[in-house]
């Protein structure tokens, strides 16, 4: 996600990253050329005027789809922001509430903070469909490294090993099946959260909505200099390159966001979360953080 400052306006004016010009420069630069052709055929050679009274009915409900497109996508991506806020949040309740509950217990605690701060980064590669733990791996012993690389859900094994950890210290006597049970509810919490990014990664916008939405948009957009040409000449290329600048800009908007994990420009910034989280979660327990890989700089 690129950070800006919403009230400086030629800061960010004329950027083209993240501003998704470049993805729609094909589509709206085809549409150009192909009005050119268009009015060039009207003027020299044939007619091909058409009244807009059509273009100005389909408009109106064209501009509805794409206002119910970019709703649904920024609901997706509000959604995952609030989710992964849980993330940290229920990441700090743990640690908090277990730094007390270990008492002298310093090696549980930090056990269960290892595979605190990991389990986020698991999270990530999951929503990714990548391998492995992300840059905490080498704080890992090699057991569990192995452990936990190999099995069929990363996230989840990290969340099994949180509470495997919880469970040893209550056989150990280090608080009781009460105080065990509150605990493991944040492990619970974790994975419903998880359980819920997932349900955002592996379900796309319905198909025949967005297959018609793209149809009518292609069809609108380049049937629209038949309808202009006659009012505007040759100024119906400028409007019908504003007119698709618009529309498809709105379009790929919608796609741009509704996925919200990934490592576009404008997707969440996993990263810097998984970062806060790792730093929160040993300053509460009061243990030095590891050293560990270098984190890349942006997502």
């Amino acid at each position: 996600m690129i950070q800006y400052d919403p009230h400086r306006w030629f800061d960010h004016f004329f950027d083209l990253r993240g501003s998704l010009v470049r993805e729609i420069s094909g589509r709206v630069s085809l549409c150009a050329v192909w009005t050119v052709m268009v009015v060039t055929v009207h003027f020299h050679w044939y007619p091909l005027a058409i009244p807009p009274l059509l273009h100005t009915l389909v408009g109106t409900a064209l501009g509805l789809l794409l206002v119910f497109r970019t709703n649904a996508s920024y609901d997706r991506f509000w959604e995952g922001r609030k989710l992964w806020g849980g993330i940290v949040n229920e990441t700090r309740n743990l640690i908090r509430a277990a730094s007390v509950q270990f008492g002298a217990d310093r090696e549980g605690l930090f056990e269960l903070t290892r595979w605190t701060a990991v389990f986020p980064y698991a999270v990530v590669s999951v929503l990714r469909g990548e391998g492995g733990i992300g840059p905490l791996a080498s704080q890992l012993k090699a057991q569990e490294l192995t452990t936990v690389s190999s099995a069929q859900h990363v996230a989840l094994a990290v969340a099994s090993q949180m509470t495997a950890t919880l469970d040893r210290a209550r056989r150990a006597g280090q608080f009781s099946d009460i105080i065990y049970a509150t605990l493991d509810q944040n492990i619970q919490q974790l994975v419903d959260y998880l359980g819920a990014c997932e349900r955002i990664r592996k379900t796309p916008l319905p198909f025949a909505y967005v297959v018609h939405l793209r149809r009518a948009l292609v069809m609108y957009c380049f049937t629209l200099p038949f309808a202009l040409v006659s009012s505007y000449g040759w100024y119906t290329i400028l409007d019908v390159l504003l007119v698709t600048y618009v529309f498809f800009g709105i379009e790929e908007i919608g796609v741009e966001i509704e996925g919200p994990f990934g490592t576009d420009d404008n997707d969440l910034r996993l990263e810097d979360i998984c970062e806060t989280i790792h730093r929160n979660v040993y300053a509460i327990a009061g243990i030095e953080q590891a050293p560990r890989e270098s984190m890349p700089e942006e997502l």
